[in-house]
């Protein structure tokens, strides 16, 4: 083989037989985005709590601090760190404790899924905890209710360890290819009998509860144990590749996708909505996305008393979507407690410090 022979091929190898394009399916596997929060404290329910894209499972299952950290690996500048702050050491048969992603199906049609050339998944990651052990993550067909599981172990304590897992190709069950949830990787991290009580499903399979985290460690079995992450990449192929870092700016827009949030920093007149009255005592406003959303959001603020009706300088009796909520703009109806000219123009400010307004169209 000549010398170009052996360097293309080793190329084939390290990009799975995939040049260039993009190869991890996670977004903010770098942990780098936290538009909601760089820190959530006293944390007992599901939900989006701090950094983007990435999903609270918690059901009883003992009180957490979720924040972004700066102590990482060579190589990365944030993480993200479960700490637990009030203990559960003896979890009932339904608690639990996880974190996972939703992936859309149209970012997950390249695993060719449900067909004679499926491809098998790898994912890779830095994960650091001071409870080693095993712990499980499952990869789950959302379209099919299928999952495969598998262990990993956290051999040394208080020390980041790569780890790499390759999830088997599966031929039954088509992904669709929408908008919609269709992939899920799901980290446990403690979990009671209903999860834990069958045999660890390690090959494709429909969906069994009592076989998705049997043998995980309890995460939640002591005040100050941690769990934190970094570099999650999940690829097409058995190969694992070096981490594909993105730029923060990228990284910023495919998470504005799910969720934008803006927010007023101390000065005056932050951030800003136009619009006309279209009655004497109601605005129309349009924001316009900064990035086309997933779907229609969902729109929610801190509270009327941190916005102004501008320039009339009175803060609205109530601010609500009007009729539109698109995927690339989004009209919001403002109430002014004062009668104005119908067709007179407006807008409506946020100036106070930590003040916001925001879009949500996570899956």
């Amino acid at each position: 083989m000549t010398k170009a022979a052996e360097l293309a091929k080793m190329g084939e190898v390290l990009t799975n037989s995939q040049i260039g394009g993009r190869r991890n399916i996670i977004i903010n596997g770098a942990m780098q985005v936290a538009q909601r929060a760089t820190s959530v404290s006293s944390v007992t329910t599901s939900g989006y709590k701090a950094l983007d894209r990435f999903n609270i499972d918690l059901s009883s299952a003992g009180t957490w601090t979720i924040s972004q950290d700066t102590n990482t690996p060579s190589g990365f500048g944030s993480s993200m760190k479960f700490l637990c702050t009030a203990a559960d050491a003896s979890l009932g048969s339904s608690d639990r404790i996880a974190f996972r992603q939703y992936i859309e199906g149209q970012n997950v049609q390249q695993l060719k899924k449900g067909t004679s050339d499926a491809e098998l998944v790898t994912a890779s990651f830095y994960v650091k905890s001071n409870k080693t052990g095993t712990y499980i993550l499952e990869f789950y067909d959302l379209d099919n209710s299928r999952h495969i599981n598998k262990s990993y172990t956290v051999d040394t304590a208080n020390t980041w360890e790569y780890k790499t897992i390759t999830f088997e190709a599966d031929t039954t069950g088509v992904l669709d290819n929408d908008n919609a949830s269709s992939a899920m990787l799901h980290f446990w991290l403690g979990s009671g009998s209903s999860y834990s009580s069958g045999t660890l499903q390690t090959s494709w399979g429909a969906n069994a509860t009592n076989n998705r985290a049997v043998g995980n460690v309890n995460l939640a079995d002591a005040v100050d144990n941690y769990w934190q992450v970094t570099g999650l990449q999940i690829e097409v192929g058995e190969q694992a590749t070096p981490f594909e870092h993105r730029s923060f700016g990228e990284e910023l827009a495919l998470c504005q996708r799910y969720f934008t949030k803006y927010v007023s920093a101390a000065e005056a007149y932050g951030p800003s909505i136009p619009g006309v009255y279209n009655s004497a005592t109601q605005i129309i406003a349009v924001h316009r996305h900064i990035v086309p959303m997933r779907a229609g959001a969902t729109f929610s603020f801190s509270q009327l008393s941190d916005f102004d009706i501008e320039p009339f300088d009175v803060a609205p009796n109530a601010m609500s979507t009007f009729s539109h909520a698109g995927k690339e703009q989004h009209t919001i109806a403002i109430t002014d407690p004062s009668s104005r000219t119908t067709g007179f123009g407006a807008y409506i400010s946020c100036d106070i410090d930590g003040g916001f307004y925001q879009f949500d169209s996570e899956l």
